[in-house]
């Protein structure tokens, strides 16, 4: 019995110890903590494949932000050094909970591998400086304990912005470098809106970027400055009468370099310089050595500087006032400006349209003093109508029916017209004069006839009967208004107008293909206007009359009765359509409907 026993113990002891090799096999050790929940035989799967090493696939199914980085060729893991390699080669695990998977000598590592390359500054600053949460972007990444992923290269991911958003947060680069923050040594001036020349070059950058406070923080500013003029900074010794343009007269090397004899506009002192003013220099009227440059150019501050004699000297005495670009120009004063500047109205005559145009000895011959006749237009011009506006042995002047701008135009006017013997109605109101009066480059306005037929050619000669238009008289038909517009009574021909021959066009019948209109001998029959579609079903005695099935008013529906026909329509016939009957036929070339049917019986048409 006792033998028993110890033979039951002894198995109890080797199978406990069995199963210890077992679970060893199986379990190398505990997982770290960040594995701990994949702990269990039963879920080794979720790394190892049965048979084979823990692949990198296992691992990054898990690890999608490391497999993004990978995809993406990015970042540490995508790095030459790490590529290719196995994922356990450096996070292996089964070394118990408190094992650091991820572990490297940060000292030792090179930063480069991650596509960041650390400079300046940065090669001294602690990895927890910037490896933080808050530094991580991605709210899912900032949940991991123990992560290097998800920060931003951006400067302004770590960096506050000391601009206050004044700049674009974009490249900060573009101005600082990684060793200090200041002085921003890679910002260009030149590049700017504003290139800085002369003393700007020497003066220091708070002066004109001053120290603001902002969102209750210092900052400098450095945009929003005005500097499209120099008065923006600058005081304007010249109180604003010569413009905010001061590059037109000075440089950036020095205020009192004058540069202004040929840039400066003096249009805005409010005498532009013209003609010989143009080449005169300006110390010929400005005393430039003045010792106070708040006098300098104001020398005509206090002067009347629109009229001449407040520099030159008046040859005149007085006698012909004092503006004498009247007559004269600042080109020379022997250049004599009748045409734009002598006002010829004390004259008592006014110099109106052409005119003023003409120069003055075509009318002055003699001396300008001299009289001139101008009582009418005829005293300078010849009669361009040779006589034709003669009455009671007065010529008309030119004036009744044009002006001094053109002769061309004429004022004479359509109620003037009208209470002669020819009024203008209709479309006569549009037709220009020349059409009337222009007989081969004449101008002709008496004895021009007052029928239409003396103006317009008669057409319809020998194609209408005079019966129609006695006399010629084109208004037995036509208006004034308009010559398609016929008001002809169609009824008194042996062709009354009827349904939609009423609304048709006349030329549509009277004026085929575009060719000279027509009246007479036109047949009455359908077929001489229509095309005959039903071929010669229906003729008799060579004609076919339309009217037996159809009315003017519209082609469609007939007034055919097909109960008067051989084939009267009763039961299911009434309700067939007429198609299914009388199809289409060919005949000498085109389809045709048979509407004649050699047979009616049944077996014609039913099987």
């Amino acid at each position: 019995m006792r033998r028993r026993v110890r033979h039951i113990g002894s198995v109890f002891l080797l199978a406990a110890c069995l199963i210890s090799n077992v679970v060893a096999q199986i379990s190398p050790g505990d997982l770290s903590k960040g594995h701990a929940q994949l702990e269990g035989i039963s879920n080794c799967t979720q790394c190892h494949v049965l048979g084979n090493k823990v692949t990198n696939e296992k691992c990054l199914d898990c690890h999608k932000e490391i497999k993004t980085r990978i995809d993406e060729r990015k970042g540490y893991h995508a790095s030459s050094e790490v590529r290719g390699k196995d994922c356990f080669a450096c996070h292996s695990d089964h070394h118990g909970r408190a094992f650091q998977i991820i572990r490297f000598d940060s000292d030792a590592f090179d930063h480069r591998l991650t596509g960041y390359t650390l400079t300046g500054a940065h090669k001294t600053t602690d990895c927890r400086a910037c490896h933080t949460d808050e530094n991580i972007e991605s709210a899912d990444l900032r949940k991991k304990e123990h992560t290097y992923l998800g920060l931003n290269t951006a400067c302004i991911s770590c960096h506050v912005d000391e601009h206050q958003n004044t700049l674009s947060t974009r490249d900060c680069a573009s101005c600082h470098t990684t060793d200090e923050f200041a002085p921003a040594v890679l910002f260009d001036h030149d590049k700017s809106k504003f290139p800085l020349k002369g003393k700007h070059r020497e003066t220091d950058c708070a002066s004109c970027h001053e120290t603001v406070v902002k969102n209750n923080k210092e900052m400098q500013q450095f945009t929003g400055m005005p500097f499209a003029s120099c008065a923006d900074c600058h005081h304007d010794v010249h109180d604003g009468r010569l413009g905010t343009n001061c590059a037109s007269c000075h440089t950036e090397e020095s205020f009192h370099v004058f540069t202004g004899n040929n840039d400066f506009n003096h249009n805005v002192t409010g005498f532009p310089l013209k003609g010989r003013h143009k080449k005169v220099s300006c110390a010929s009227c400005h005393q430039t050595s003045v010792s106070d440059p708040e006098m300098v150019f104001k020398d005509y501050r206090n002067k009347d500087v629109s009229t001449c004699v407040t520099c030159h000297d008046d040859v005149h005495d007085g006698k012909f006032g004092t503006s004498c670009t009247n007559c004269h120009t600042e080109e020379s004063f022997r250049q004599i400006n009748t045409s734009e500047g002598f006002d010829h109205t004390l004259t008592g005559y006014p110099l109106i349209g052409k005119h003023e145009e003409v120069d003055c000895k075509k009318c002055h011959e003699t001396r300008m003093t001299d009289p001139v006749e101008h009582s009418q237009c005829l005293s300078c011009h010849e009669d361009f109508h040779k006589g034709q506006f003669i009455e009671k042995d007065q010529v008309k002047d030119c004036a009744l029916c044009h002006t001094e701008h053109t002769f061309a135009e004429t004022k004479f006017t359509i109620e003037q017209h009208n209470a002669g013997a020819f009024p203008l109605e209709g479309a006569h109101l549009a037709t220009p004069c020349f059409s009337c009066h222009l007989e081969e480059e004449e101008w002709v306005f008496r004895d021009l006839g007052q029928a239409c037929v003396d103006c317009h050619t008669d057409i319809h000669a020998g194609l209408l009967d005079v019966k129609y238009y006695p006399d010629t008289d084109c208004n037995k038909c036509h208006t004034t208004d308009a010559w398609p517009d016929i008001n002809f009574d169609h009824a008194v021909t042996e062709f009354v107008l009827e349904g939609r021959h009423t609304t048709i066009s006349c030329g549509a019948c009277h004026r085929p293909e575009e060719e000279e209109v027509v009246f007479a001998g036109i047949p009455s029959q359908c077929s001489a206007c229509h095309d005959n579609i039903h071929d010669r079903q229906f003729e008799e005695n060579g004609e076919t009359d339309c009217r037996r099935c159809h009315m003017p008013e519209q082609w469609s529906p007939s007034t055919f009765d097909h109960n008067t026909s051989r084939f009267v329509l009763d039961g299911a016939h009434k309700e067939v359509a007429c198609g299914a009957c009388h199809k289409e036929q060919m005949i000498e070339g085109r389809g045709v409907v048979q509407y004649k049917m050699e047979r009616i019986d049944c077996a014609a048409c039913h099987l």
